[in-house]
């Protein structure tokens, strides 16, 4: 897989179906989606001690050609991956550092402008030959370039106030600066710079896809498709550089999308599922595509972040997801951890999720306060909510703005997490 590192799957677990006898043997219902039920847990931390932030900056990732990063560290007692004691956890995050004026070539201040290409790719669903595929006398092509506009009106790409910031801001920055509100200049901002580039089409054949049709009949309300499938269509097949036969292939060699940006490739109302559509779905992650560097870049290795979000309309998902639900969880995780290598202690979250990661998403999604109904540009949007950095570290009482552990709602996360077992696996007796 070309993909170095797959990070922050948002899952959603979903029942069998019943096919009606006039769909299509690969065709399930509208409703489908409407049983997904995000998995939860009863109950939280009681945090007694507390973990430390740094309060300096070690610098970027050195020897890569990537989007501008900064890294630090945080102080807590927990265990790492192989389950031995760890203190001192490194993570690297997107922009400059909080602790002082940056100084990058897209600063502006202390201000960090980041290039966000758009690139919306459309599904030509396909018969198991290769041919177009017609259902209903209706040809099977979801279009993504109609969700482009009302992405761009969003909260992730456009202004608008919250608490952490004196002047109107973007969805993740207002995030980051609630990590660093007491650490941070007012003038301190990690901002997108959004711009729409080249659609792309992804061909997938009958069988590697499952679709419902909109109640019109058109195509299509949404597509489910296979993982592997996805990933292998999405991707370049080597580190050379010069494919142009996928999506994030052919946004690179026409330099649609360049290694200092965090790209996002935006589909229509498209998930994956893992073996069969029982096992649905992923609405979104974040990562890099990794090629070869050369001459002009002094051989360093190429990191192209990016991600694959799905724009969601409403009505398919109970529990508030809808239009940018994924899209601002990805992005949110991409500034927290653009090159999904943050460790952090063993963690339990209040939905059941046990990692070791600094994705901030994976801890909220799927609660029933999981979303931020935000109204801008006369459309009521619904960014999730995001765990803050003091969650992770364990910092009692919270460093964070507010003395909060998530953000913008500051009620989701009460305490921070207590440092699990390897697995999270209860305690020996």
């Amino acid at each position: 897989m070309r993909a170095s590192v797959i990070a922050a799957l948002l899952f959603l677990a979903l029942p069998g179906f019943v096919r009606a006898q006039s769909m299509a043997d690969d065709q399930v219902p509208i409703s489908f989606t409407l049983s997904a039920k995000p998995h939860t847990l009863a109950g939280g931390s009681n945090a007694t001690g507390g973990g430390v932030l740094g309060r300096r900056s070690s610098g970027g990732a050195l020897g890569i050609d990537s989007v501008a990063n900064w890294s630090s560290y945080f102080y807590y007692q927990g265990l790492d991956l192989n389950g031995f004691t760890q203190f001192t956890w490194q993570y690297t995050m997107v922009g400059n550092a909080p602790f002082g004026q940056g100084h990058g070539e897209d600063t502006e201040g202390e201000t960090t402008w980041i290039g966000a290409p758009i690139v919306p790719v459309s599904l030509d669903l396909r018969n198991a030959d290769g041919s177009p595929r017609f259902v209903g006398g209706k040809r099977l092509f979801s279009d993504a370039t109609q969700f482009v506009a009302p992405v761009l009106r969003s909260p992730v790409f456009s202004k608008t106030f919250y608490t952490s910031s004196e002047t109107p801001t973007q969805y993740t920055d207002a995030v980051q600066r609630a990590e660093f509100i007491h650490k941070a200049d007012e003038e301190w901002h990690t901002l997108l710079r959004p711009r729409v580039e080249t659609p792309r089409t992804m061909v997938l054949l009958k069988g590697s896809y499952r679709f419902a049709l909109n109640p019109d009949g058109s195509c299509c309300a949404f597509v489910l498709i296979n993982e592997g499938t996805f990933f292998n269509a999405l991707f370049p097949p080597t580190f050379s550089g010069t494919d142009t036969t996928t999506p994030v292939g052919a946004a690179e060699t026409s330099g649609d999308i360049r290694t200092r940006d965090i790209s996002t490739f935006l589909f229509p109302n498209a998930y994956l599922y893992n073996g069969t559509p029982n096992n649905c779905c992923v609405l979104g992650f974040h990562t890099y595509d990794l090629e070869q560097g050369g001459p002009t870049n002094g051989f360093q290795e190429k990191r192209y972040v990016l991600n694959y979000s799905s724009w969601i309309s409403p009505g398919l998902f109970n529990g508030g997801l809808s239009d940018v639900t994924g899209l601002s969880h990805e992005l949110s995780e991409t500034f927290n951890d653009p090159f999904g290598n943050n460790a952090t202690p063993w963690w339990l979250s209040p939905n059941g999720n046990c990692q070791n990661n600094l994705e901030d998403g994976d801890v909220i999604e799927g609660l029933p306060n999981g979303v931020f109904p935000i109204v801008l540009n006369g459309f009521t949007y619904h960014p999730q909510n995001e765990a803050l950095l003091q969650w992770f570290a364990g910092v009692t009482p919270s460093s964070a703005i507010s003395g909060a552990y998530s953000y913008p709602d500051t009620n989701v996360l009460t305490t921070a997490n207590v440092s699990q077992n390897l697995n999270c696996t209860p305690p020996l007796p």
